[in-house]
C-alpha cells in the first residue's frame, strides 16, 4: 500500500515557474513507477509526465515537453515535477499516482494508488 500526499501548487502569473512534489509513505514506494497527471474543468484526466522506479526513464504529454521535468529521490520517497515557462492551459488539478511496477505509463488506468491533488492556477 502506497499513500500519496501532493504539496506546492498554488497561483503564478504565465511565464513563471512552480514545483509540486509528491511525499509517498511505504516501504514499496521505490519499487513503483510515478506519473503525474492532471484535470482542468469540464475535461478529462490527462497524462502529464512519467518516471520509473530508478528515474532512469522519464516520459512527457507532447503538451509539456520541454517546460516540465519529472524527477524523483527515492531516499525521500518524493517525487517531483518541475513546472517551468507556465501557460494559462496548465491551469488543472495536478494528481501524482504509483504504479506498482517498475516501469512508467501514460495510462491513468496503470497505476493503483493516486494523491488527493494540487490546485495550480496560471494567471494570464
Amino acid at each position: 500500500q502506497v499513500q500519496l500526499v501532493e504539496s506546492g501548487g498554488g497561483l503564478v502569473q504565465a511565464g513563471g515557474s512552480l514545483r509540486v512534489s509528491c511525499a509517498g509513505s511505504g516501504r514499496t514506494f521505490s519499487t513503483h513507477a510515478m506519473g503525474w497527471f492532471r484535470q482542468a474543468p469540464g475535461k478529462e484526466r490527462e497524462f502529464v509526465a512519467a518516471i520509473n522506479w530508478n528515474g532512469g526513464v522519464t516520459n512527457y504529454a507532447d503538451s509539456v515537453k520541454g517546460r516540465f521535468a519529472i524527477s524523483r529521490d527515492n531516499a525521500k520517497n518524493t517525487v517531483y515535477l518541475q513546472m517551468n515557462s507556465l501557460k494559462p492551459e496548465d491551469t488543472a488539478v495536478y494528481y501524482c499516482a504509483a504504479r506498482p511496477l517498475p516501469s512508467n505509463s501514460r495510462s491513468p488506468s496503470e497505476y493503483a494508488y493516486w494523491g488527493q491533488g494540487t490546485q495550480v492556477t496560471v494567471s494570464s
